[in-house]
Formats: structure tokens, C-alpha cells, sequence
């Protein structure tokens, strides 16, 4: 049965990322506990992403723009409990202490301060990098055995994992002179933690990696140090780069034809008007794959590929005499615009949003002795729509790997909330669903001495359409896709949808 044109995508209840929570849980929720949960699962779930998109009568206009909120899901003894509460973030107390939005973010603009003199908003315009937001709204990862939220911009914050507390703010403008870096850090085995960035220098500006050495006191930041960098193509025109790779070698970096126009953001930033307006997507232009030696920290060898966009890396590693990097790619940047507010109020009667949002796990293949600037063809994994994707990252991360775990960016899809496994061998995938539900992002959580790549539990957050209140810790078998247990939590106001997020196991 067709759907009709004011309903075209009748199984996506977009409002799941609408939500705003209107109550913290500072003390430890107890659930509804279903199915088995294996008596190894001992830790606690972090996640992140916007907890509200409204200050006062004011809201937001873009999804990333929601205050950060934080998610617990602590597991002990074959059952769970809930927690949220929200970064305090300058932006956010600001925005508090205001009621109203009085920090510019990504896509929404501020409105005047009440609580700023007329003083304060001129000595303001002479410190536009103090005027940015620092909403910590994306990512959550430890930095040696510290836990800290991410966003793009250089400001994290560090977080108690137990009560959720915000702890320190960490300006790494002042620490490194970057003035972004990705929400995607890599943890190596070793602990240590490696990451990129943007930085002015006295070549200009440069794509740069950054390593923070793994330290048990605390001084990560203090000996953290540049070990790479590369040119960008377009000097004032750096490309966009949300999330990169790293194999035994070499860092991997993707120089897609979404650029940030300097010269846009400091006009943004004097006059204090959204980042948003400062990205800018060439259709007609290639991408690029840049390898940096992890030796030497200089770029070695560079590739062509067709006209893609990409949020997020999946894996990549060294074989035989290629390197192969696998990513969810987009054929434009058009996701940016359909996560608007006002785009996905009005999706139901969108014909193009489907394709904006239809990601699809492509691979490259690149000989590493191909001569430099050589094309490689992007060749499809899966057909079927894969966004935020996991894999066995203690086991696998920059290593020859099989499997990978994501949530279904098909909204047009009979079943668009699902949790799917592609096997990038065959090409063959596997899907959990659940009729009106919506997962998030799936983190892979391995069983103590597996063998196997895929032995372990997927940990993801759910929600429904018809329960606004209502959130569950969902655990799968990840072998077979099959569901092993869940912990259901009735909470006081709305649960929003999370972004993404990072799995503490408890020590021994």
C-alpha cells in the first residue's frame, strides 16, 4: 500500500529526536528487567546527544543545537539502572540563568544576554573565540581514566561516570592552539588517545593529529603533542572532518568537497551568527583520501574517489599491499539540512528526504604502491542504509576485521529504527527490529576471552514512537542478531534520542 503525500514515510516517527527532557534523574532509576543479562556484563553505558531543544519560550533550530545530556546505564548483577542529567556547560548555564538562548550554536542564533552589560558585550567583540558555544553535544570517550563529552569545537568536558557530574572544563585552544578536532578520538591498546584537528601555524593553516600519551596522573594534556600534519587543499577552504582512521602505519584522513570557509566563520564569529552558514558543499568536486605516516608525521600518499559526503569512519587497516577504508557515504551533504527542526516536523511531506538521509557503507581499496593521486573506485559493502556504525574496536580498530554494527538510515524503510550487522566479507546483513521502536547507536561489548570477531553483546538505548517516556537498555547477541535481554525504564518526562556513546566495564 502506497503511502499517501502527506504521509510518506509512515513507519519514522521523527519526533523521537524532537524530545525534550524536562527532568534530570540524578538518583539511580530502577527497570523493568526482561529476557537474561549475562552475569560478565559488568559496567556502565555512556551516552550523549541533545537532551532538549527548548530554553524558555525559545528553541532551537537544528537537532546538534540541544543541550547536552548525559545518559547512565549502569549494569551490575543481571539488571540496570537509568540515569540523565546535563552537561553544565558555560552555554548551558548561560542559557539557564537567562531562560532563553543567549549562545549562538551551530545552525540557531543567539539572542541578546539580559545577564551581559552593554560593557561586557563590547569587550566581547574583541574575544570572539570566548563568545563560542562549548556544548559538549556529541561523543563521550576516556581520556586515560578520565571520561570526557565532545563536540567539534576544541572545549571538552569532564564528567563523573558514577553521579554524572560535570567536573572540568578543558579549553584546548589554550592547551594545543587548535581551534577544532573531531568527536571521534581513536583509543589505542595502549591507552593512548589520537585524535585531529584544525591549527593555525607558521606554514597557515593546517589539518594536524594529536597525541595525548597515555598517563595515569592526569598530565594527557600536559604532554600532549602534534605528530602529524597535512596541507589543505584549499587553504581557506579546509575540508570538513568529522570522524578519520588510523591503521598500523599510517593516520587516514578524508578530504571530502565539504569545506569550512574561514572567512565565513570569522565573520560568524565577530558578529556572532551560526557556524552552519560556513560549511560548504562542491558537488562537482572529488574526494580525497590523505595518508600521513605515523613515523614520520607527513603526508606519504594521497588518492582520488568519486563525489562523496560521510559523517563517520568505520574502519581501516593495512592488506597485503593496500590499505582499505571502509565509511558510511552520503551522495551530499543534504542530511545537514534534513536535520533541521523544521525539516523533520515537515518530513512526512518531503519526497527528497529519504534520499537525503540514505547512507551506504562503501569501501576503497588503495594499492599502496599506486602511484600518488591515483582514483579508486568506491565500491558498495551492503545495500542498505548503515549510520553511526561499531565494530569489536578493542579486537579490530585499524586491523583486518569482518563485521560491523549500525542503526538503518533508510527512513523510507519498513522498519526504519532497526539495528543492523553487515558482514563485509559476503556483503550479507542481518536486522532487529521492533515494531515503533528506535535504536540508537550499537556498542559492541566483547564476552571475556572470545575467540570469535563477533562473540560478544550489542548495548544499545531504545525508544519508542507511542511511549515518549519510556527508555530501555536493549542487549543483543551480536552472533546472531537476537535479543538476550532488556531493562525497561518509565522516566518522568520525555527520553530524547542519543547520539553516541562509550562502554565502561567495571575492573576486576
Amino acid at each position: 500500500m502506497a503511502a499517501d503525500k502527506d504521509n510518506l514515510y509512515p513507519n519514522c516517527t521523527t519526533s523521537v529526536f524532537l524530545r525534550s527532557c524536562d527532568e534530570e534523574i540524578t538518583t539511580p532509576l530502577k527497570g523493568k528487567t526482561t529476557g537474561h543479562i549475562p552475569s560478565w556484563m559488568q559496567g556502565t553505558l555512556l551516552r550523549n546527544g541533545p537532551g532538549t531543544l527548548k530554553v524558555g519560550s525559545m528553541s532551537f533550530d537544528h537537532v546538534f543545537d540541544g543541550s547536552a545530556l548525559l545518559h547512565s546505564f549502569k549494569i551490575s548483577e543481571g539488571s540496570a539502572t537509568y540515569q540523565c542529567r546535563f552537561v553544565r556547560t558555560d552555554t548551558y548555564k548561560r542559557n539557564q540563568a537567562a531562560n532563553r538562548i543567549v549562545v549562538t550554536e551551530f545552525a540557531t542564533e543567539a539572542v541578546p544576554d539580559p545577564c551581559h552589560t552593554i560593557f561586557d558585550r563590547f569587550s566581547a567583540f574583541f574575544k570572539p573565540l570566548e563568545k563560542l558555544s562549548d556544548n559538549t553535544v556529541v561523543s563521550v570517550y576516556p581520556i586515560g581514566d578520565e571520561i570526557y563529552t565532545f563536540t567539534e569545537s576544541p572545549i571538552i568536558h569532564r564528567i563523573d561516570p558514577k553521579t554524572l557530574d560535570t567536573l572540568e572544563r578543558k579549553d584546548l585552544i589554550k592547551d594545543l592552539a587548535i581551534v577544532n578536532h573531531s568527536a571521534h578520538p581513536h583509543v589505542l591498546p595502549n591507552g593512548d588517545v589520537i585524535n585531529i584537528g584544525l591549527s593555525y601555524t607558521s606554514w597557515g593553516m593546517r589539518h594536524v593529529v594529536i597525541h595525548f600519551p597515555f598517563s595515569t596522573k592526569g598530565n594527557m594534556f600536559e604532554n600532549a603533542s602534534i605528530v602529524g600534519s597535512m596541507k589543505p587543499r584549499w587553504q581557506m577552504h579546509p575540508a570538513y572532518m568529522h570522524s578519520f582512521g588510523i591503521t598500523e602505519n599510517y593516520f587516514v584522513l578524508i578530504e571530502q568537497p565539504m569545506t569550512i570557509s574561514l572567512g565565513t566563520v570569522m565573520r560568524n564569529v565577530l558578529l556572532d551568527k551560526p557556524f552552519a552558514s560556513a560549511l560548504q558543499w562542491y558537488p562537482d568536486v572529488e574526494t580525497h583520501i590523505v595518508l600521513i605516516s605515523r613515523k614520520t608525521g607527513e603526508e606519504v600518499r594521497r588518492y582520488r574517489t568519486e563525489t562523496l559526503f560521510y559523517f563517520h569512519v568505520i574502519n581501516a587497516f593495512e592488506n597485503d599491499h593496500s590499505l582499505v577504508l571502509d565509511l558510511c557515504t552520503y551522495k551530499d551533504a543534504k542530511i545537514l539540512s534534513g536535520m533541521y527542526v523544521k525539516a523533520m516536523q515537515t518530513i512526512q511531506s518531503n519526497t527528497d528526504c529519504a534520499e537525503w538521509f540514505r547512507a551506504r557503507p562503501k569501501r576503497l581499496e588503495m594499492p599502496l604502491e599506486a602511484d600518488t593521486m591515483s582514483f579508486v573506485e568506491a565500491k558498495l559493502l551492503a545495500d542498505i542504509g548503515c549510520e553511526t556504525p561499531r565494530i569489536n574496536y578493542d579486537k579490530n580498530n585499524g586491523r583486518l576485521y569482518r563485521y560491523f554494527y549500525a542503526i538503518s538510515s533508510d527512513i523510507d524503510h519498513s522498519n526504519p529504527g532497526a539495528i543492523i550487522k553487515v558482514d563485509t566479507w559476503t556483503g550479507e546483513y542481518k536486522a532487529w527490529f521492533e515494531e515503533d521502536s528506535f535504536a540508537s547507536e550499537p556498542v559492541f561489548v566483547p564476552e571475556p576471552n572470545a575467540q570469535e570477531e563477533d562473540a560478544g553483546i550489542l548495548l544499545c538505548a531504545l525508544l519508542w514512537g507511542s511511549h515518549i517516556c519510556r527508555i530501555s537498555l536493549l542487549l543483543l547477541d551480536a552472533r546472531t542478531m537476537l535479543e538476550v535481554g532488556r531493562v525497561t525504564f518509565d522516566t518522568p518526562s520525555p527520553a530524547p534520542k542519543c547520539i553516541h556513546g562509550w562502554f565502561l566495564a567495571d575492573r576486576v
